[in-house]
């Protein structure tokens, strides 16, 4: 677990006393250059939790900026583009919850990748954080290792693939080189792992995935993703991409087994005579 002699504030490279900051400054540590190496910002107002995961993750090589409050995050994010955060979810003021919900409504960060870290571990409280599209959720207390195994693991899952495709499957458009998704032309917003999931399936279009596939494809070696969670990611893409959730044209339920994604709607645009009902649900 976390312990030890609390190493100083980590800014950037260079380590900080805190004690020396004025108040108004001691609230964050911030970035004064671009960094070369990944760029975590940590949301933690436990000072001595929060200079233990900086010292942590400077040691895994990665650089931090942390903040008490959520006050001026953002602002530093749209300027410095984070390749993570991580977010307490108990705070004083705006809760790490709202803070994640406002990441998901900024398109200068929506796509960065969020992980809490919170001492509240029930089902509910993961799913939760699964509705306002988090990547991950880590439970206090918990080992520096696992720590930095997990944010490596969501960092993996959500990089940009290797091999780009753009895949079009009636008006929806999958963007591999953006990252990006469309539909009749218009920008939809996911998260890496929304965006991940649904290019995955529609990469094995007309294949059924039941959800430990889905889970290990996807989430690999996430502790937190429950056979639920899946569920929660799917509905949150049919709310996005279908023209009725209710009533799916992309993203069908086999039911006992799982999910796959439809080829089929090209086909119904070629040759709508011949269309015959498929599946619903």
């Amino acid at each position: 677990m976390l312990h030890g002699p609390v190493p100083p504030l980590v800014k950037g490279n260079v380590e900080v006393d805190v004690s020396t900051m004025a108040p108004t400054e001691r609230h964050s540590a911030v970035l004064k250059t671009p960094s070369k190496r990944p760029v975590i910002f940590v949301l933690e107002d436990d000072p001595d939790i929060l200079k233990l995961i900086q010292h942590h993750l400077k040691q895994a090589n990665f650089d931090t900026v942390g903040f008490a409050v959520s006050t001026g995050m953002m602002e530093q994010a749209a300027r410095l583009q984070p390749a993570l955060f991580l977010l307490d979810i108990m705070l004083p003021g705006e809760s790490g919850l709202d803070v994640c919900r406002r990441i998901r409504q900024n398109h200068k960060v929506e796509m960065t990748p969020v992980v809490f870290l919170t001492a509240k571990g029930e089902e509910s409280d993961r799913v939760a954080g699964l509705e306002l599209g988090a990547d991950d959720y880590i439970v206090k207390p918990f080992s520096p290792r696992e720590l930095v195994a997990r944010i490596r693991a969501v960092l993996r899952r959500t990089q940009r693939p290797e091999r780009p495709a753009v895949i079009r499957v009636g008006e929806l458009e999958i963007n591999g080189e953006a990252m990006s998704i469309t539909v009749k032309g218009t920008p939809v917003s996911t998260t890496p792992t929304e965006y991940r999931l649904l290019e995955y399936l529609a990469s094995h279009a007309g294949r059924v995935f039941t959800r430990d596939q889905l889970l290990d494809a996807v989430w690999r070696d996430s502790h937190f993703v429950t056979l639920r969670s899946i569920d929660v990611f799917v509905r949150r893409l049919r709310e996005k991409i279908e023209p009725d959730p209710e009533r799916p044209i992309y993203l069908k339920t086999v039911r006992g087994v799982g999910y796959r994604f439809d080829r089929a709607i090209n086909e119904a645009l070629a040759e709508p005579v011949e269309r015959t009902a498929g599946e619903i649900g």
